[in-house]
């Protein structure tokens, strides 16, 4: 029999890790262009809050697609064709004459852009086990996250030096790179014998038996709930940093260096306690973190009268450094429930995690936007929900620790 192939992890993250930079960089880029975008698109803000929301949808609705079909049809296959549809997609972006246009291509980018964060996910569990897993989901985790630090930081350059357009160019560049890497350096880690068929009714069948695992929601709303404490912030970046701290274009990395600074420091602590603290030790640590930030948080802005640097964002990286810490054990946690359908169950992941943070952009952001406070509060609720929903997941695994037939 033809087992998957182990490459070495030190080459492997690096590739993940720019595969999973899609997201980010096609969400945080275009922020500080929101002003120019829209005057030139003739767009009002509602609209342009919606540039989000039109991605992160099809992307949400395709992230239940990427993880069967690399089950079926191998993982490399999946994650070409997801990069060189990318490729056009961004091109369609750079050429929009108008908002229409605009949102259109954004929403090919987002059915598109998830190939390489689901399947790499399976890819990472195909090839490694227990504390190695760990170590190099971290890794990844460390890795992407100098996305979201910078793409705000070159979009607001490019934007004081060149046409909007240019960011979507140089995603297109980034992307048609990245498909050359691929080809020459990213093996297929799940051989023909161990492929499911392609068949809708197998496909129902899948995602019946993991949405009625009672273990499932639980779990993935405690990693989803985490990161969505950050996602109220960073939807919100335009009207935090524009208006609320009222900065320009060229200074939104006071929100997102903070920020993912926090979520990689959390990662690399992450891989330093793999294989020394437990799951369980591991997750109430990044709660223990969360939870305390979310207080300073709350005490901040009170006793400020209006939102101030540094202060105002501290909190917010403090925050990223638990959730930094808990997604790669909570992520593995879920995947190892169902051993046969790792692709799958990272799919479903990935929709219940966007479905939400499209709800965030798309009609809370709006909503909490114009005030310090309400963002503070939308955060800190996310956390508390999170937090429950790890309870609940550790009560149902104490009396069903393993899925059975799994």
């Amino acid at each position: 029999m033809t087992h998957a192939p182990t490459p070495r992890p030190r080459l492997l993250a690096p590739l993940l890790a720019a595969l999973s930079m899609f997201g980010p960089f096609s969400i945080d880029t275009i922020f500080p262009a929101f002003p120019a975008i829209a005057a030139q698109l003739h767009a009002s803000p509602l609209a342009m809050q919606q540039t989000i929301s039109a991605y992160l949808v099809p992307y949400a609705l395709m992230s239940l697609v990427h993880g069967p079909l690399s089950d079926a049809l191998g993982r490399r296959r999946v994650i070409l064709a997801g990069v060189i549809v990318f490729v056009l997609a961004s091109v369609g972006c750079a050429l929009a004459g108008s908002i229409e246009m605009l949102l259109a291509f954004r929403a090919l980018q987002g059915m598109s852009a998830g190939a390489g964060l689901i399947v790499g996910r399976a890819i990472i569990r195909d090839c490694f086990d227990g504390v190695e897993a760990q170590k190099l989901m971290s890794t990844v985790s460390m890795i992407f996250g100098i996305a979201p630090a910078v793409a705000p930081i070159i979009g607001g350059w490019v934007v004081a030096f060149a046409h909007w357009s240019a960011i979507f160019w140089l995603l297109a560049v980034f992307a048609a790179a990245l498909w050359f890497a691929c080809v020459a350096r990213l093996p297929e880690t799940h051989p023909r014998e161990r492929r499911s068929s392609l068949s809708a009714g197998e496909l129902a069948a899948t995602y019946r038996g993991i949405v009625t695992d009672r273990a499932f929601f639980p779990l993935a709303l405690a990693g989803t709930l985490n990161f969505n404490a950050l996602w109220v912030y960073i939807s919100s970046a335009p009207a935090f940093v524009l208006d609320l701290l009222h900065l320009d274009e060229q200074h939104f990395a006071w929100l997102f260096i903070p920020a993912i600074s926090g979520m990689m420091a959390g990662a690399f602590l992450s891989g330093r306690v793999a294989g020394r603290l437990s799951a369980g030790s591991t997750v109430r640590l990044g709660y223990a973190i969360m939870l305390a930030a979310t207080a300073v948080n709350l005490i901040t802005v009170w006793l400020l009268p209006s939102p101030r640097l540094p202060w105002s964002v501290l909190p917010i990286g403090l925050h990223a450094i638990g959730i930094g810490l808990n997604f790669p054990t909570l992520t593995l946690l879920l995947l190892d429930r169902f051993p046969s359908h790792r692709g799958a169950v990272s799919s479903v992941q990935a929709f219940v995690s966007l479905a939400l943070s499209a709800v965030i952009a798309g009609v809370l952001s709006p909503m909490m936007s114009d005030s310090a406070l309400k963002l503070a509060l939308g955060a800190g609720f996310s956390t508390l929900l999170g937090f429950g929903a790890w309870h609940a997941y550790r009560r149902i695994e104490s009396a069903v620790p393993i899925r059975a037939g799994s």
